[in-house]
């Protein structure tokens, strides 16, 4: 036989607990929201971060693979093509040999040149790509630009782009270390 069903007895939730349960959910909602915004923003800081980390290290690597080259033009066939291992100029580019291609250089460092030739992109490796171009660097997150002898680098995402980089700027004469701008991160 069937029991009939009583109608003091309820089969969903009351009120209270329906309002429990969606103020436990909003306050949840409140907490987590702003601390995955602030990662996305951490990310990007730390992406820049990472890549001024290359460039710096990159400089330093080149110029001191110069030094110890002191001008010993390198077999022709070590990197596709021979190595001047001179300081270079502006006008007149030096090459040094690395292990993926010969890399343009200034007064003994990276050459800040526009994309897709050997200069600092190629020897900071922010892609894996030798001479990288502006896809290249956007498929990796990077954004960059040249103005004359300055390179300027930033990540894609940022929400105010121009607050978001720093610069290389190639040496401008004999005995000097480019200008490496420490990161701005107000508009990551």
């Amino acid at each position: 036989m069937n029991k009939p069903i009583s109608r003091g007895t309820s089969g969903g939730f009351t009120l209270i607990e329906l309002i429990v349960v969606i103020t436990i959910l909003g306050i949840l909602a409140a907490v987590a929201l702003p601390r995955f915004t602030s990662l996305q923003r951490d990310a990007r800081v730390a992406k820049l971060n990472a890549a001024r980390g290359a460039v710096v290290a990159a400089s330093a690597l080149v110029h001191a693979t110069y030094l110890a080259r002191a001008g010993t033009t390198d077999i022709a066939t070590m990197c596709g093509g021979a190595a001047t291992n001179i300081a270079g100029t502006a006008a007149a580019p030096g090459t040094i040999c690395t292990e993926n291609g010969l890399v343009n250089v200034v007064f003994g460092y990276p050459d800040a040149t526009a994309l897709a030739t050997a200069g600092l992109l190629s020897a900071a490796g922010l892609t894996s790509v030798f001479n990288p171009t502006a896809a290249d660097l956007l498929a990796e997150g990077y954004t960059y630009a040249m103005a004359g002898t300055t390179a300027t680098f930033g990540v894609v995402g940022a929400p105010t782009a121009a607050t978001c980089v720093f610069t290389y700027t190639e040496p401008a004469a004999v005995n000097n270390g480019p200008v490496i701008t420490a990161t701005t991160t107000t508009g990551c």
